[in-house]
């Protein structure tokens, strides 16, 4: 991610960010995690995903919304928004 670095992505659990079914996913990086709410589209001719999500940072209560497209190598390039808060860009490699 842009804005924080891989020992902070680490903090708690390997930080990931998964798709699961047609409509579901989650995100965990730091101390954070949140459930996603997916759609899947197009974003400037590409396929995309673009979700919401929900859960707690720190034991907080967190929510915000962000997308994906796939970039070159089979990588996932986005951005992540943290309600009133931070957000970043990021690339993701599958694991």
């Amino acid at each position: 991610m842009d804005v924080w670095d891989n020992d902070f992505l680490d903090l708690v659990e390997e930080a990931h960010l998964t798709f699961k079914g047609s409509a579901e996913g989650e995100i965990a990086f730091g101390a954070l995690k949140g459930f996603l709410d997916v759609r899947y589209g197009t974003r400037d001719g590409s396929a995309c995903a673009e979700f919401s999500w929900e859960g707690h940072d720190e034991n907080d209560p967190a929510c915000g919304r962000g997308w994906v497209v796939f970039g070159t190598a089979g990588r996932l390039v986005g951005h992540f928004y943290i309600h009133n808060a931070d957000d970043s860009g990021f690339v993701c490699e599958r694991a």
